[in-house]
């Protein structure tokens, strides 16, 4: 019990002589206090730099003797890493903190300035330009820089000769030579701008030898010789992308794409297959696309159309030369596959046909019939490929093709596909309105209403794609963009949602 009476007591006895000392001194005994746990807690929190500090590593010390022996010995920077540069920087990357390594590295880009400027006085200039890059990397002081790399361009072209060159580049532009290799006036403007960028005679040279390159491009233009004039394009692009005729330029070979997607467009409605792969074919090799892509899904369901009716018909060379035409043209590979399956299977039932009599033929009709209408019933329109209702009316029409009750299955499953496609868009089924539209397409290939219909699924796609896109499902939104090109590439709104996607970083799948 003594023993709690008194801890108090010897307290208040603390405080008494605590207060009775002067206010000077409680000062600076708190003062010494506080720089004591200021110090304690400064070694605590930098702990590890004071053990740097007052122990370096010694891998550190290594590295950094090393440095300056390569430094002495004038290996400044070496590709196996044994370069005064690269050792001073491995030691700085173990102790970031120590100024040894830097001024180091200093004394490196100084050493390498010291020797371009000997290099260049020795006449020795691609010595010179490897010593000043080392010092410009190193960032040495940016004036002495910059003189040096003055007098070295000017050592150069001293050296190439600056006026020889104007001189052959002028005689080969007024030859007519202006970009038909090294010699030519053009390559030859371009190896004296790349030494001296503001030589003013060789920019009005370059100018007037690329008015003279772009001359024919009008007359190109005006007959439609978008291949010529796309390939003049690019090659005065080649030496100067800022030149002043290439705008209007640009905008005529766009008018002109324009113009032969129209063309393009036309000769399919009309059915000239041909011409229009022609017409694709010489867009593609002078690297240019339709902004509308007709040569894409609309020259594509032309092709296997046309490989359809020939199919129908027995025309089974004919099929092989739009399918490999649709191949060609970069038609999806199951949508080629599904037409080319089918042909098989023509050509198959058509050798089996020829060996059984033509009543036998005419007997199986209404079983093929009646299993277009199962497979209807069953949902499977085109596929799966042999058990569809279309592979089954084909056989039907190959076999009995005036046949009343055949004409009438095919009516009645042209209504159904449809009804089908607006069922499937009223529930909002797209995969399922696709089928049906196909269906729909290819038993009526010139039917008015299936254009009306492509265009209405695409835009439902399109509806798709930006509630998706809007909701952060970048994925979901690209995919219903695609599904939209499939259907119809021209559809309004399609190159919106498309840009708008390509504003997303690349990363956001």
């Amino acid at each position: 019990m003594k023993h709690f009476t008194t801890v108090p007591a010897r307290c208040a006895a603390m405080r008494a002589r605590w207060l009775a000392l002067p206010k000077p001194a409680r000062i600076a005994v708190i003062a010494s206090v506080a720089v004591l746990l200021l110090g304690v807690f400064g070694v605590f929190a930098y702990r590890d730099a004071l053990g740097r500090w007052l122990w370096p590593d010694r891998r550190y010390d290594a590295l950094r003797q090393r440095a300056e022996v390569a430094l002495q010995a004038g290996r400044l920077s070496d590709a196996d890493g044994a370069g005064a540069r690269e050792l001073f920087e491995a030691a700085l990357a173990l102790q970031p903190d120590q100024l040894e390594a830097r001024d180091g590295l200093a004394r490196v880009a100084q050493a390498a300035l010291a020797r371009a400027q000997a290099s260049a006085d020795a006449g020795d200039a691609a010595q010179a330009h490897a010593a000043l890059q080392l010092a410009r990397e190193l960032q040495a002081p940016k004036v002495r820089v910059d003189a040096l790399a003055a007098r070295l361009q000017a050592m150069q072209a001293q050296a190439i000769g600056i006026d020889d060159l104007l001189a052959r580049a002028r005689a080969a532009q007024a030859a007519g030579h202006l970009d038909d290799g090294k010699a030519a006036a053009l390559p030859l403007y371009q190896q004296i701008l790349q030494i001296h960028p503001r030589n003013q005679r060789a920019l009005e040279g370059r100018e007037d030898a690329l008015e003279a390159l772009l001359q024919p491009a009008s007359a190109a233009l005006a007959r439609g010789d978008l291949a010529q004039a796309a390939e003049l394009l690019r090659r005065a692009e080649a030496f100067d992308p800022g030149f002043s005729g290439l705008p209007a330029l640009h905008a005529g070979v766009a008018r002109g794409t324009e113009a032969q997607g129209r063309q393009i467009r036309r000769q399919l409605a009309r059915g000239h297959l041909q011409s229009a792969l022609q017409a694709c074919g010489a867009l593609a090799a002078a690297q240019l696309t339709p902004p509308s892509g007709v040569c894409g899904v609309p020259l594509g369901d032309a092709l296997l159309h046309a490989a359809q009716a020939a199919i129908s018909g027995a025309h089974f060379v004919e099929a092989r030369h739009w399918l490999a035409a649709a191949r060609e043209a970069g038609v999806a590979a199951d949508r080629v596959q599904q037409v080319d399956a089918h042909l098989r299977r023509a050509e198959r039932d058509t050798g089996k046909a020829a060996q059984r009599p033509a009543l036998a033929g005419k007997q199986s009709v209404p079983r093929l019939l009646q299993a277009a209408t199962r497979a209807q019933a069953r949902g499977h329109w085109l596929t799966p490929p042999g058990e569809s209702a279309w592979d089954a009316l084909r056989q039907a029409h190959a076999l009995a093709p005036h046949d009343p009750r055949v004409q009438a299955a095919s009516r009645a499953l042209l209504l159904a596909a449809q009804q089908c496609h607006a069922t499937a868009l009223r529930d909002n089924s797209l995969g399922r309105a696709r089928e049906c539209l196909d269906t729909w397409r290819q038993l009526a290939p010139d039917d008015a209403g299936v254009l009306a219909a492509r265009r209405q699924l695409a835009t439902r796609w399109l509806a798709v794609g930006d509630e998706r896109l809007r909701g952060g499902n970048v994925r979901g939104a690209r995919e219903a963009l695609e599904r939209a090109r499939q259907v119809d590439a021209s559809v309004q709104g399609i190159d919106v949602l498309a840009q708008r996607l390509q504003r997303i970083q690349p990363d956001l799948k």
